[in-house]
């Protein structure tokens, strides 16, 4: 009985297998979804300033919305393409309210000509404002703020709302609903001149420490002088935390 169930069984895997060889080859025969060309378009005004935007962008790492526009009326190509590429040749040396830039333009990789293309520009980005005034030396607080929105190419030296945290204090007097600039603010002090810190000398697994005297104001990680009040000698040290500085050898 068990020599004449073989070939039954044989044939049964035989066709079962030519099933599954059948349907992995229709699987592996299934054609790849078609993607349709382009239609042949022409360059139009947005499409030049979405291009300048990603390239000034890009080219001066700026933060904030860029807004663009054409000083001078835009005027398209005669002719349409599938694809188009505007390339920058020469930048101006900063990004301004106004900038001149000189550009390749290229219709399905081929060469249409250069242009010289004249932009008026905003650079629209959240700043800090004074809501009441401040006072000399005030530890920087952002309850005491609000935010606008500012052309930082007109407002040049607008402090954005993104700088700004408990390291910083204010270098001068601010009067309230005042935009505040970069001279407005430095960083907070932790050593300061005339008092004592404390110095943490390390060289390789050894640290010793001892009492100075600061001769200079320092915000966190400058450099600054103190001096060894017993030996009377100066040295440089790293400002590391509050009344505290680090000397490595």
């Amino acid at each position: 009985m068990s020599l004449r169930r073989f070939p039954m069984r044989s044939a049964l895997i035989s066709v079962l297998a030519a099933g599954l060889l059948a349907s992995a080859a229709s699987v592996r025969a299934e054609p790849a979804p078609f993607a349709a060309p382009a239609a042949p378009a022409p360059f139009t005004r947005e499409l030049a300033l979405d291009r300048l935007n990603r390239a000034l962008t890009g080219h001066f790492n700026l933060e904030g919305e860029l807004q663009l526009d054409f000083i001078r009326p835009w005027q398209p190509p005669a002719r349409v393409a599938a694809e188009w590429d505007l390339q920058v040749v020469e930048f101006p040396t900063v990004a301004t309210s106004s900038m001149m830039l000189r550009c390749r333009l290229l219709a399905d990789a081929s060469p249409v000509g250069e242009l010289s293309l004249v932009l008026r520009a905003q650079l629209w980005r959240d700043a800090w404002a004074t809501r009441q005034p401040v006072a000399l030396g005030t530890t920087f607080d952002p309850a005491m703020l609000e935010v606008r929105r500012v052309d930082l190419f007109r407002d040049r030296e607008a402090l954005p709302a993104a700088v700004g945290d408990r390291q910083f204090a204010f270098a001068r007097a601010v009067s309230a609903g005042r935009l505040l600039t970069w001279r407005d603010v430095a960083r907070r002090p932790l050593v300061r001149k005339g008092e004592l810190v404390e110095v943490a000398a390390m060289e390789g697994p050894l640290l010793v420490t001892m009492k100075a005297l600061a001769l200079e104001n320092g915000a966190q990680g400058e450099t600054v002088t103190v001096r060894n009040p017993q030996s009377r000698k100066d040295f440089a040290a790293m400002v590391v935390a509050e009344n505290r500085v680090q000397v490595r050898f």
